[in-house]
């Protein structure tokens, strides 16, 4: 897919209007993202690790961004794994494991993603690097520093748990600039 095209599409699902019904979690979701959730995405480690990120990857091409992604996913199935080891060693990625676990169970996975869509820090392994082709960051990054973007419940393999993934906008506190994006995968018995 081509630049303008891959643009276009990105602008236009990121202004489209969302037209699922509010989940019967979404009202303690909201309360977590605004009593808890923003104070920790204002942090220095977050801001500056996504902002030295963008840096990094401005001249990414698609190209290099889907070779990123390829490694990434192989190395899920292997035991070496630089790229995976790399992210995970990050202080951003260190300071997400003490977010997740000082939720008491509440938090089942954390990942940041950078102006690409690119994992900059998180606090489990991911299936995959690049996480801008998907919902969770078309609907935050591109829709402004406000954005909340709450998925539906899936059951976690993994956790064996059912959870529900909520992204959120990030912004630099200084410029009120949107500069990337999270994802908080929450275990929905304990937003009842």
């Amino acid at each position: 897919m081509n630049k303008t095209l891959r643009c276009a599409l990105l602008a236009a699902l990121a202004a489209a209007p969302l037209t699922a019904q509010a989940g019967p979690h979404d009202a303690a979701i909201h309360e977590i993202v605004d009593q808890q959730v923003r104070t920790w995405l204002n942090s220095p480690v977050v801001v500056e690790s996504v902002k030295a990120q963008n840096r990094k990857n401005s001249g990414l091409s698609q190209s290099d961004i889907d070779s990123l992604d390829k490694k990434w996913r192989a190395e899920t199935r292997s035991s070496s794994r630089p790229l995976i080891d790399d992210v995970l060693g990050n202080p951003l990625s260190r300071h997400l494991r003490v977010v997740k676990e000082s939720g008491a169970g509440l938090f089942t996975e954390i990942f940041v993603m950078d102006a690409r869509g690119l994992n900059v820090g998180q606090s489990d392994v991911t299936s995959d690097y690049w996480q801008g082709d998907e919902a969770k960051w078309q609907r935050t990054f591109g829709a402004g520093g406000n954005a909340v973007f709450i998925d539906d419940v899936e059951f976690d393999e993994s956790t064996q748990q059912y959870q529900v993934q909520t992204s959120i906008a990030i912004t630099d506190p200084g410029s009120n600039e949107v500069i990337g994006a999270v994802t908080i995968g929450m275990n929905v018995e304990l937003l009842e």
